[in-house]
């Protein structure tokens, strides 16, 4: 919102500023401190902190340390504009190259507008882009005929166009009101942000908290654009919550402007007005007179919020209805067409008109001839201030301003529209199909929804607001898409439009419902009709825009079966895997039984990623990043083939799946990066994404040995996840507890956990990522002593081909077999060759470094087996590397584990010349048993143990006795027989 000055007069974008509320900047109490603006010398109140911030945005991007991207985000009135005002004149003295744009609500259904105005100052430079990205671009902003052209190109071009003016000036971008900017644009300006960071360009914006209406406490009027969700969906910047003023800057700011106010009427203000500087400025300023000067007592409400907007609607009524009407007609239009009441005859009627509007003070002409109010809330207060019928004039009038193919001229004849109209609905489902074809997504779907409402057939206009509904879900608009399902269960669906019905029921219940019941009871019967002999298609499809249906429904199936294990969806998946795409096939068999279909898989991946990227072609996107997460896989080009994608769906799974990467590769200062998308998809409506970020955040908390964090975790994801059968999150957490459990030593509670997910030597269907328990279930099963059970699962891991899948399924395996290599039986050389050997392959396995956190635990392993063996000198290097990492990543009860082992290698001497007095009378028996050429199986019939136990005490006598073989034993046992030791003679030998 426009921000007010501590000058002599209020005008727009002059705000205060004060201590900052919760934000990442955090507080700061400040003191009365006056800054000056340099553009037209008012003053601000406080905002040191942000002021310091932007500032330093600036500084980086003149000295060419990296781009930057902020967005002030805060009530309405708080003096954000105010801000964007200062850092323009900071960079306007500084040298800067500025753009500037503001959202407008009115304007929120024209795709790339806010964009056009960013880039006006630029656009003679267009023509000095490669051919497409200039086609893009100009068909993007209306400057040619519209052709098809994907949001990744619009973005690169807009990309290059700055890194153009950079090379001449440093740039600032800013953008008031992100809240009102089509999503279009605001899409295109995600994508920037995720690319800015090394040019000089600064970019900052304004917006509301989600949630905050389009005028506080009003419902948008009718007929009014208005945004179906937060246009800031998946906006990733550094965001800075501007709060309230503290008290002492209120007080100040308050004397400032109404130093005549009396005491008892400033507290009462104060109070009102809670720290907002608009109500601060506005509120003493309507009051009486005797009101002000404490006269006579104050009325019992004071307006502020909804009642501020009526304050200023109170300004109407005084003024001529010819200024009315120019007021309103200013309100609800976007370009500047509504100044003034159409043609003017003489300059007494433009008196007549203009002179009472600005000497009220709701609005003012600028240097261009454009009526511009005080502030946004004046505009919201005319609108609701109006009839439905002076409304409708209005629009009637402004639509006969604008050309016949401009689009805002419909939305226009649609908000003057008295009744159902199924010319002007078709003009408005034609012109949302152009929108879907030039990447408007969202934008489309407000059209096919106003379209629908005009419909005069019950049947087109279901038809209609499916596909609004679709749209809405496919740009990002989740909430919206939601509402308006709901609003579909009410009424008939015709059978042609059922299918589409059936894919965004599913859309809205997977994503915001958590809920995949159907998924399964929806999607068969709508493939199956989709794919029959003569289907009519997808009801009344406005286009190609959406690509294939049947792949986008087949998607969903997958991901529902995936997350249940729901044998009807994999089922179903299978007898449709003709009909869809082959990165769709690769997706299926990466995640539907991987031990068993998804050989190569990875290979495949990176063949198909390769292809599109050097085709330029984006298409299936989404797909490849699916499977790439199957395989734990991911490189530079698919990130960017995905970073194409603007809308929060797309990059909600990005981001997503960044998350679970950067924990297998050992980025885990990230971690809390998962919390912060956790809370922007839950405020956006996505439901599900926030579980699953939250329940990637759990796996840093794992890794780390964070028992108490993981407990809070799980309290809060597993009662959703069961809710919704979500045994890919409750499987999730099982694995968690035990990698947590084996963090702090207790091996036999984590191959417990790990028993109950997988058998010893099987590979179960179910549960598509079966590889990341696999090293866990070898690694707690050894120290737990049953190398039987062990060795069983390696094998089957090998005889799956299990490192044909990907490079993180074969270092995982080859991590395992060196883990379980070397015969305790064999010959001391050839066992701790072969130890060795396994150890090397697996450290040679191409990528293993990228696997951070796996490897670590692989060199703790392998330096804890040296020690045994005696090979004290040999296992400070492995183990000296795997506590740099364990304490790099923060993981501190395994780098305690790595400590622990090191003081055992530093003080070997003294541990082998204590000698069997460190045995236990139990590992004294076994030990002299063995020591007489014994096998386990004798020494455990004679003992009444089983082998696997007695190899266990033998495990750990072994380095006690400062040996590494059994052949060993006897010269390092004295002689005689312990107290312990069975009476009578050893048992024969039956055999070796």
């Amino acid at each position: 919102m426009r921000g007010y000055s501590a000058g002599g007069r209020t005008t727009r974008g002059h705000g205060h500023g004060g201590a900052v509320g919760n934000g990442p900047v955090g507080t700061e109490r400040v003191g009365i401190e006056l800054v000056r603006t340099e553009h037209d010398g008012t003053e601000l109140v406080g905002r040191r902190s942000e002021r310091v911030l932007l500032q330093r945005a600036l500084d980086d991007a003149r000295s060419g340390s990296g781009g930057s991207t902020t967005v002030l985000r805060g009530d309405p009135g708080i003096g954000k504009t105010a801000l964007l005002d200062w850092v323009t004149a900071r960079a306007g003295r500084d040298g800067f190259t500025v753009l500037r744009a503001g959202g407008d609500e009115a304007g929120t259904g024209i795709a790339f507008g806010a964009l056009h105005q960013v880039l006006r100052p630029l656009l003679e430079h267009v023509r000095a882009l490669p051919r497409r990205q200039r086609a893009a671009l100009e068909s993007a902003l209306g400057l040619c005929d519209p052709e098809f052209s994907d949001g990744f190109m619009v973005g690169a071009s807009v990309l290059a166009l700055l890194a153009e003016e950079t090379r001449r000036r440093p740039v600032l971008v800013l953008v008031d009101d992100l809240h009102w900017v089509d999503s279009s644009s605001a899409a295109v300006l995600v994508f920037l942000r995720q690319r800015i960071a090394d040019l000089p360009l600064a970019l900052v914006g304004t917006s509301r908290p989600i949630g905050t209406s389009s005028a506080a406490g009003t419902s948008p009027p009718t007929g009014t654009s208005h945004p179906a969700g937060s246009v800031l969906e998946g906006w990733p910047a550094h965001l800075v919550d501007i709060g309230a003023l503290s008290d002492h800057d209120s007080r100040a700011l308050l004397r400032r402007r109404h130093p005549e106010l009396a005491a008892a009427t400033a507290r009462r203000v104060l109070d009102e007005a809670a720290g907002n500087p608009l109500a601060l400025t506005e509120l003493p300023g309507r009051l009486e007179d005797e009101h002000r000067r404490g006269v006579v007592p104050l009325p019992e409400r004071l307006p502020l919020g909804e009642r501020l907007e009526a304050l200023f609607a109170q300004g109407l009524r005084s003024l001529p209805e010819e200024a009315t009407r120019a007021l309103l007609r200013t309100a609800l239009d976007d370009a500047g067409t509504g100044a003034l009441p159409g043609p003017v005859p003489g300059r007494d009627r433009v008196e007549r008109v203009l002179g009472p509007i600005e000497a009220s003070g709701l609005a003012r002409l600028d240097p261009t001839g454009r009526l511009v109010f005080r502030h946004s809330l004046v505009r919201s207060a005319v609108i609701a201030a109006a009839s439905e019928a002076d409304r409708r004039a209005a629009h009637r009038t402004l639509a006969r301003r604008l050309r016949a193919d401009d689009p805002r001229r419909l939305l226009h004849e649609a908000s003057a529209a008295e009744g159902p109209d199924e010319r002007l609905a078709a003009r408005l489902q034609e012109a949302g199909t152009r929108m879907a074809l030039r990447g408007g997504d969202a934008e489309g779907a407000l059209l096919l929804d106003r379209a629908a409402s005009l419909s005069s057939d019950a049947g087109d206009r279901v038809r209609r607001l499916t596909w609004a509904a679709v749209m809405s879900a496919r740009g990002g608009r989740l909430a919206y898409a939601a509402k308006l399902v709901g609003e579909l269960k009410r009424a008939p669906v015709p059978e042609d439009v059922a299918p589409l019905f059936a894919y965004a029921v599913v859309y809205v219940d997977q994503s915001h419902h958590v809920d995949f019941a159907s998924s399964f009871s929806l999607l068969p019967t709508a493939l199956a009709a989709l794919t029959a002999s003569g289907a009519p298609g997808s009801g009344g499809s406005p286009g190609p825009a959406f690509g294939d249906l049947v792949e986008q429904m087949f998607f969903k199936l997958l991901l529902a079966s995936v997350y249940t294990g729901d044998t009807r969806g994999w089922e179903t998946l299978e007898r449709y895997r003709e009909y869809v795409s082959p990165a769709a096939r690769l997706c299926h068999r990466a995640w539907a039984d991987p031990p068993r279909t998804a050989h190569g898989a990875e290979a495949e991946l990176r063949r198909m990623v390769a292809h599109r990227t050097a085709r330029g072609e984006t298409g299936h996107a989404w797909l490849l990043l699916w499977a790439a997460t199957a395989v734990d896989g991911g490189d530079p080009d698919l990130w960017r083939l995905s970073g194409g994608e603007h809308a929060y769906a797309t990059q909600g799974s990005v981001a997503k799946a960044r998350c679970h990467q950067d924990f297998l590769r050992g980025r885990w200062d990230t971690a809390g990066d998962c919390l912060r998308e956790a809370e922007t998809a839950e405020e956006l409506g996505y439901h599900c994404n926030a579980l699953l970020f939250r329940h990637y955040h759990a796996h840093f908390l794992a890794g780390r040995g964070d028992e108490r964090g993981l407990r809070e975790a799980r309290a809060r994801i597993e009662p959703v996840a069961r809710r919704a059968r979500m045994r890919f999150v409750t499987d999730h957490l099982e694995r968690l507890g035990a990698l947590a459990a084996l963090a702090h030593g207790r091996h036999e509670e984590a191959y417990t956990r790990l028993r109950g997910m997988m058998s010893p030597g099987d590979l179960p269907r179910g549960l598509s990522w079966f590889h990341l328990p696999f090293f866990d279930f070898v690694y707690a099963a050894l120290r737990c002593g049953r190398r039987t059970e062990a060795r069983a699962h390696v094998a089957a891991g090998q005889a799956a081909r299990m490192g044909d899948i990907s490079a993180h399924h074969a270092f995982l395996l080859a991590a395992a077999t060196a883990l379980t290599a070397g015969d305790d039986e064999a010959d001391e050389a050839e066992a701790v060759g072969e130890a060795d050997a396994a150890y090397a392959a697996a450290c040679a396995v191409p990528g293993a470094d990228r696997w951070v956190f796996d490897l670590a635990r692989l060199r703790l392993a392998h330096g804890s087996r040296l020690l045994r063996q005696g090979r004290h000198t040999d296992a400070g290097d492995p183990l000296r590397a795997a506590l740099t990492a364990f304490t790099r990543l923060g993981a501190a009860p395994w780098a305690e584990q790595c400590r622990s082992a090191l003081r055992g290698a530093d003080g070997s001497r003294d541990s082998m010349a204590a000698g069997p007095a460190e045995l236990t009378a139990q590992e004294l028996r076994i030990a002299r048993l063995v020591a007489t050429g014994l096998t386990n199986k004798e020494v455990g019939a004679a003992l009444h143990l089983s082998p696997r136990t007695v190899g266990a005490h033998l495990y750990r006598a072994f380095p006690k006795l400062g040996i590494t073989s059994r052949a060993a034993l006897a010269r390092a046992l004295p002689p005689g027989r312990s107290a312990g030791s069975p009476p009578g003679p050893a048992p024969s030998r039956r055999g070796s």
